[in-house]
């Protein structure tokens, strides 16, 4: 079992660049994946995804890509014909308020688009130096998730045995269900009829209110669901969506069984199950 939530972080030093990559993980119900990177990089940001997804199946994952390269070459361009527009505008707009003070080229190389940068690179060999970075930091990342999943993997299966135990504390209390169902029925037909009871009767009104009470078969889904859900935890690397599937279910029977026994021992057991399946709904939020 593994957790959604984790940090890693790497640096890398190949050569004269330096990858630094960050991954971050929350809770989310599907796999989101976000990558941040410079823009010039951005042609790479699919393999990015490509790599993330083969390595993860569910959560939110931030990925934090930055490189930093020593003795780039960097090619620089002037646009005369924005510098000339912005000048223009700037001379208008003096004009116009009465100012004297005109731009000077200080200001206008300052303004978006005048000056023009492009790096002489081929983007594709920076996924060489990527790649092995961002491995590291999946495995990392991976290695926390895991850390933390092991905690909450024995959280939930201390609350699985809660659960457990309860259910053989209801099943021990059935045959008192029962045998208070027909009591209180013969009560109320001696209370009408005295001693004259009509036995047949007496057994066919019997048979109807154990089939709207009776919890044998509550029991034994529930007992099956527990059980499943056991065995998910041990056969499934990512049982996540499973399990909260399983917890539903689980949730109706325990419903079920409560509205259906009077009983003040049935009622306790199941006040226990539903705070034990609360805690095991709330790690589930963040099982991948």
């Amino acid at each position: 079992m593994k957790s959604m939530t984790g940090y890693a972080y790497r640096e890398t030093l190949k050569e004269n660049v330096t990858v630094c990559l960050e991954i971050k993980g929350y809770n989310s119900r599907f796999l989101d994946i976000y990558v941040h990177m410079p823009s010039w990089l951005s042609s790479l940001e699919s393999d990015v995804r490509k790599y993330i997804s083969s390595r993860f199946n569910r959560g939110k994952v931030d990925v934090g890509i930055r490189l930093k390269e020593e003795n780039v070459k960097v090619s620089v361009s002037v646009n005369e014909n924005a510098a000339m527009a912005y000048k223009a505008a700037i001379e208008r707009l003096a004009q116009a308020l009465d100012i004297k003070d005109r731009p000077c080229l200080e200001m206008i190389l300052g303004l978006d688009g005048v000056l023009e940068t492009n790096r002489n690179m081929d983007v594709e060999k920076y996924w060489a130096y990527i790649e092995p970075c961002l491995a590291a930091a999946a495995d990392q990342f991976d290695a926390e998730r895991l850390r933390e999943g092991k905690y909450t993997e024995e959280d939930i299966l201390s609350h699985i045995t809660i659960l457990e135990e309860a259910v053989k504390n209801v099943s021990a209390h059935a045959p008192v269900i029962e045998a208070t169902i027909k009591e209180n029925l013969r009560e109320r037909f001696a209370e009408f009829f005295g001693d004259k009871i009509d036995e047949s009767r007496v057994l066919a009104e019997t048979a109807v209110l154990l089939m709207k009470y009776t919890i044998s078969e509550e029991l034994a889904r529930l007992s099956a669901h527990l059980l499943e859900f056991r065995l998910e935890i041990e056969r499934n690397p990512s049982p996540g969506k499973k399990l909260d599937f399983l917890s539903q279910e689980i949730n109706r029977e325990v419903n079920t069984i409560g509205s259906k026994t009077p009983l003040l021992e049935v009622s306790r057991a199941v006040v226990e199950m539903k705070n034990a399946l609360e805690n095991i709904k709330e790690q589930l939020r963040n099982v991948e």
